[in-house]
C-alpha cells in the first residue's frame, strides 16, 4: 500500500529516565524506543528507526512548558534500539529540583516533542516513519516503562554514569552526536514498505480528531434498535449486548446523572417602588440629623381692594411653620458560613446582594405608602366598581386642586383595583380600560402586561405593595408636591463573628418622609 505524507502534527512522546549524576549535573535515558508502542497526544503511537532528526540545538523542558527550560542536549546516540542522550541541567532552583525528582523516581520520565511528517495509522496504531524533534521534557508520568533510573548519584558521589546503548543482534553502527556540533548526522529514511492490515492517512483521517474512536454500539436510529432487538431474540449475542446496553437508565447509573444547577435564581422580589415613583422620586438625605424641617406656608397673604390713600393693613400676611419629619433606618441582614464564603459559587454574593437591595426598595415603597395612609385625606365613599373609580376621580382630582393649587398627576392603584380597572366594560361589553384599538370613549388604559398606563387621564402605577383587596386605602390619588420623601444611599457593612467565622453582611440606609399638604394626597374610601 502505499504511504502518503500528510499534514504535519505535534506529538508528545514518554519514557522513563536512567541516569542523574549530580556532581556534573547531568541526566541520562533513553528518550524513544524504537517499534515500541507508548501513549502519545494523539494516541498509540510507535517510531520506526532512524524516524526521528535532530535540529542545531534541542533544550530540556519540564512538562512540555517552553516556559520553564530546565537543560539542554548534551550528547545522544542512536541505535537499532532507539536513542540514548544525556542533558546538562541549569544551576538554577527548577535545575536543582530536577535533579532530586529525577534521582528520587518523583519525575523520572523522558517525553519528546516532535513534528510528525510522514506517518500511517496501522490497526490502530500512529507509525511514524520520519519527524523532527522539536524538545525533549522531564514528565511525572512516561509512557513506556522499559527503562528505570539506574544512578542516583548524591553530590558527595563520585559518579560519571553515562547513557549505554542497548545491544543489538545485529552489528547496525551507532550515530553520535554533541551540541557543539554544526550539523548533525543524517538519518536514512526507512523505505517504505507494504504493511499487512494497515491504513494509509488520508486527508478525510487528517480531518477527524485524534482522538476519534468509533461508537461501540451500532444503535444510532429506531430502525437499526429495532434489527437489533429482533437479532437479540433469534439468539445473536452480540445485538443482544447493544439493546441492553440502549435499554440502560439513570436508574442502574445514578452516577451517570448528575444535578445540573443553573445560575438564574428564582424570586418574586423587585426593585420597582411604584407608589415612590408617583410622588415624583426621592430627594437627596442630607449626612447628619435624625429630623427633616420643611418649611410650609401655612396661611398664604391675601390682597384687597383699597382706595386711594386708604390703609392696607386689614389684609391677611403670610405665615409659616415646618413640617417635620423623622428621619428612619431601614436595613438588611445576611448571615453566612466561611464555608460559604470560600466555596461557593461567585455569583452568590451578586444574588445575596441583589435580593437585599430588592427588600430595601420594598420597605422604602412600603414607608411613603404607611406615610400617605397616616397623612392624606379620606375621599368621599364610593364604590368597588368601574362608576365608583369614576366618582373618585371626578370628585378627588378636583379636591386635590382646591387644596393645592396644583393638579393630581397619578392613580396608584393595588393589585384589587388592577384587576378591577381591567375588567371594566361599558353597557355593551366592550372594555373600558385595556380597548386595542383604544375607542373614542376609552376611559384609559390598563394592561395586564405593564403597570403603568392611564386611568381617568391620570397616570397609572400599580403598587403590589398596598392592600391587596378593594377595600380603603387600595388606590391613592396624588399631586407629587403634596409629600416630600429623602432618602440616603443604601450603604453595606461586613462584620466578623470570632467565635464561629460567619460573617455578617447588613446593608441599610436612611429615609423621611413628610406630608406638606393633606389635601393633596386622596385616598380611596369604600362605601
Amino acid at each position: 500500500m502505499k504511504e502518503t505524507k500528510p499534514t504535519p502534527m505535534n506529538l508528545d512522546f514518554s519514557i522513563k529516565v536512567t541516569a542523574t549524576d549530580f556532581p556534573k549535573r547531568e541526566i541520562s535515558g533513553r528518550i524513544v524506543t524504537w517499534n515500541e508502542t507508548g501513549s502519545t497526544s494523539a494516541g498509540a503511537t510507535s517510531f520506526k528507526p532512524g524516524s526521528i532528526t535532530f535540529g542545531d540545538s534541542t533544550k530540556l523542558l519540564l512538562e512540555h512548558r517552553r516556559e520553564a527550560p530546565i537543560g539542554f542536549l548534551k550528547s545522544y546516540k542512536v541505535t537499532d534500539s532507539g536513542i540514548d542522550a544525556t542533558f546538562s541541567i541549569g544551576n538554577t532552583t527548577a535545575g536543582n529540583d530536577s535533579l532530586v525528582e529525577a534521582s528520587s523516581g518523583l519525575r523520572d520520565g523522558f517525553s519528546v516533542g516532535v513534528l510528525a511528517e510522514k506517518y500511517k495509522n496501522v490497526d490502530g496504531v500512529l507509525v511514524i516513519s520520519a519527524s523532527s524533534l522539536k524538545e525533549v521534557s522531564l514528565v511525572t508520568d512516561p509512557a513506556i516503562a522499559s527503562a528505570k533510573v539506574a544512578v542516583a548519584a548524591s553530590e558527595t558521589e563520585d559518579s560519571e554514569s553515562e547513557p549505554q546503548a542497548e545491544e543489538s543482534e545485529t552489528n547496525t553502527p551507532t550515530i553520535e552526536g554533541e551540541n557543539e556540533v554544526e550539523s548533525t548526522p543524517a538519518v536514512p529514511e526507512a523505505a517504505a514498505e507494504a504493511v499487512e492490515a494497515s491504513k494509509v492517512v488520508t486527508a478525510t483521517d487528517a480531518t477527524r480528531p485524534l482522538y476519534f474512536t468509533k461508537p461501540r454500539s451500532p444503535i444510532a436510529t429506531p430502525g437499526a434498535y429495532l434489527e437489533h432487538t429482533i437479532k437479540a431474540k433469534l439468539g445473536n449475542e452480540d445485538s443482544r449486548q447493544y439493546v441492553m446496553a440502549a435499554d440502560d437508565s439513570f436508574s442502574t447509573n445514578p452516577a451517570f446523572s448528575p444535578v445540573s444547577y443553573i445560575r438564574d435564581v428564582a424570586t418574586n422580589t423587585t426593585m420597582v417602588r411604584p407608589t415612590v415613583d408617583a410622588c415624583g422620586g426621592t430627594r437627596p438625605l442630607n449626612s447628619y440629623g435624625m429630623t427633616v424641617s420643611i418649611p410650609k406656608i401655612t396661611a398664604n397673604s391675601t390682597v384687597a381692594t383699597v382706595a386711594e390713600g386708604g390703609d392696607p393693613t386689614g389684609t391677611t400676611q403670610i405665615t409659616s411653620a415646618y413640617v417635620n419629619a423623622t428621619v428612619i433606618k431601614k436595613a438588611g441582614f445576611q448571615r453566612y458560613s466561611v464555608e460559604l464564603l470560600d466555596r461557593s459559587d461567585p455569583s452568590f454574593y451578586e444574588i445575596m446582594l441583589q435580593n437585599l437591595r430588592d427588600g430595601y426598595a420594598q420597605a422604602v415603597d412600603e414607608y411613603v405608602i404607611a406615610q400617605i395612609v397616616a397623612g392624606g385625606t379620606q375621599a368621599a365613599t364610593t364604590a368597588a366598581s368601574s362608576a365608583g373609580i369614576i366618582s373618585f376621580v371626578s370628585t378627588e382630582a378636583a379636591a386635590a386642586y382646591n387644596a393645592t393649587k396644583r393638579t393630581a398627576t397619578a392613580y396608584v392603584a393595588g393589585t384589587s383595583q388592577w384587576s378591577l380597572l381591567m375588567g371594566a366594560t361599558d353597557s355593551t361589553g366592550r372594555p373600558i380600560y385595556n380597548a386595542q384599538p383604544l375607542t373614542q370613549n376609552a376611559g384609559g388604559t390598563a394592561n395586564p402586561t405593564s403597570l403603568r398606563g392611564n386611568v381617568l387621564g391620570l397616570d397609572l402605577y400599580v403598587d403590589a405593595n398596598m392592600v391587596s383587596t378593594t377595600i380603603d386605602d387600595s388606590a391613592f390619588i396624588i399631586e407629587p408636591r403634596s409629600i416630600e420623601i429623602f432618602e440616603s444611599p443604601a450603604l453595606t457593612l461586613s462584620a466578623n463573628v470570632p467565635t464561629s467565622g460567619e460573617i455578617e453582611l447588613m446593608l441599610y440606609g436612611y429615609v423621611a418622609a413628610g406630608v406638606t399638604f393633606a389635601g393633596g394626597l386622596r385616598r380611596f374610601n369604600l362605601t
